[in-house]
């Protein structure tokens, strides 16, 4: 089943956020985009590139009106002993988000039970609060934030002309398609 279009349920979580805990509810993230970056765990391969493949990308996605938000399932506590211990997590100044009642990576569909970590899952929310692109990986495949960056230009491009779709490959500012009125049930 899709996830698309799913408004994601009302949720409070702490989180480690520039040096201090914070709490985090869904109140906090509606009248703004959001990036959900889940990853299986702290203290990990992949997961610390893409952290801060993510980190420095952050100010591009500060400067387009969407906040990121790092989930697993550890603690607040191991996010502060990782980002301690880590030169590269030491880069992350976007909210990491825990998850160990795996509230939010249960909504988000991402949850592995028998293993107690969320999926590789990354999901573009809208001011509203609902799911609009969402993408799953395999845990051996780190992602990229510059393609997701993208996707979040396209999204809100389309969010802000409701009229228009972004091709393959859309960038800001090149030609976007109109789809004719025979053609729009079929999207």
């Amino acid at each position: 089943m899709s996830l698309i279009n799913k408004e994601i349920a009302d949720f409070t979580v702490q989180s480690y956020h520039q040096g201090v805990f914070k709490t985090v509810s869904k109140a906090d993230i509606l009248g703004k985009w959001s990036v959900f970056f889940f990853y299986p765990a702290d203290f990990t391969f992949v997961c610390p590139t893409e952290l801060e493949d993510l980190a420095n990308k952050y100010d591009e996605f500060q400067a387009a009106g969407c906040e990121v938000y790092s989930v697993s399932c550890d603690t607040h506590f191991v996010h502060k002993a990782w980002h301690d211990a880590s030169d590269r997590i030491k880069k992350i100044i976007y909210p990491m988000l825990a998850d160990p009642t795996q509230v939010l990576s249960k909504d988000f569909e991402v949850y592995i039970e028998s293993e107690g970590i969320a999926e590789r899952g990354t999901f573009i929310v809208n001011p509203e609060g609902k799911v609009v692109a969402y993408e799953i990986n395999a845990g051996n495949v780190g992602r990229n934030a510059d393609e997701l960056f993208r996707k979040l230009q396209a999204c809100q491009f389309v969010h802000d002309h409701g009229d228009e779709v972004c091709p393959a490959k859309w960038q800001p500012g090149a030609e976007t398609l109109k789809p004719s009125l025979d053609l729009v049930g079929r999207l």
